[in-house]
C-alpha cells in the first residue's frame, strides 16, 4: 500500500457548541482526563512549536508538567535551540493528538518563564539521575556518547544525591490567547470549535470550516 493510502475513518465522537465547557482549560481538563483513562499511551506528550528570530520554524515532543488557570507548563534547558527560540520570539504553539480518540487540541499563546520556586519545586521532585542529567547535557550542542557519559559522572561525582537546580534550566508558561479542539467526523467534515481570548478576558467560541 502506498502512503497516500493511508487513511482512517473517524467516526467515535462528535463535538458541539452546547457540549462546550465555559472556558478552554476546563474544556482541556475534560478531554485531559478522557485521554488518561482511555488508550492513549502518553496524553501529556505535546508538540511544543517554535520559531527563531528569522521566523525559521522548528518543533519537538515535551510533556506538559500542569495546567491550571494561568495555561500550560513545561521544562526544559533554557540554552537550548527551544530555549533560544522561546527567547527570540516569547510566543509558542502546542499541539495534543490523542489518535485513539480521534482528537487534537492546537494553544497558541505567549511564553513567560516560571517563577524560581516553582521550577526549583519541580526539579527537585524529579529522579535523580533526571537531575543530573540536566547538569550533564549542554542540549543542543555538538557532542559524543562519550563526552555525554563522561559529565552525567562528573556530574555526580561534583553534586552527589543533592544536584541543586542548573541556572539554565526552568519552567516555562504559556499563557493562551486562542485554543482549538478537533475531533474527528466522517467524511472529513470534522469538528473545529476554537476558543479566542477577547480584549475583556472573556472567551468567544467559533466553528471553523474542517
Amino acid at each position: 500500500m502506498s502512503i497516500a493510502d493511508l487513511r482512517q475513518t473517524y467516526s467515535r465522537d462528535t463535538l458541539l457548541e452546547q457540549d462546550l465547557a465555559p472556558t478552554p482549560l476546563e474544556q482541556f481538563e475534560r478531554w485531559f482526563q478522557q485521554a488518561q483513562q482511555g488508550e492513549v499511551a502518553e496524553p501529556n506528550a505535546m508538540t511544543l512549536a517554535t520559531a527563531d528570530a528569522q521566523g525559521r520554524p522548528d518543533a519537538r515532543i515535551v510533556l506538559v508538567k500542569g495546567v491550571d488557570e494561568r495555561g500550560f507548563t513545561f521544562f526544559t534547558n533554557r540554552e537550548s535551540r527551544k530555549g533560544q527560540e522561546l527567547a527570540a520570539q516569547q510566543r509558542a504553539c502546542l499541539l495534543f493528538f490523542w489518535q485513539p480518540l480521534q482528537r487534537q487540541v492546537r494553544i497558541e499563546g505567549t511564553i513567560e518563564w516560571l517563577p524560581d520556586a516553582e521550577s526549583d519545586a519541580y526539579y527537585h521532585s524529579r529522579p535523580l539521575d533526571s537531575r543530573l542529567g540536566a547538569w550533564a547535557s549542554q542540549q543542543s550542542s555538538t557532542t559524543t556518547r562519550d563526552a555525554l557519559e563522561a559529565a552525567f559522572e562528573a556530574a555526580r561525582a561534583k553534586y552527589g544525591d543533592e544536584p541543586p537546580r542548573p541556572p539554565h534550566w526552568g519552567g516555562y508558561l504559556v499563557r493562551p490567547e486562542a485554543v482549538e479542539f478537533w475531533q474527528g467526523r466522517p467524511s472529513r467534515l470534522h469538528d473545529r470549535l476554537r476558543y479566542e481570548r477577547q480584549a475583556d478576558g472573556q472567551w468567544a467560541v467559533r466553528r471553523l470550516a474542517p
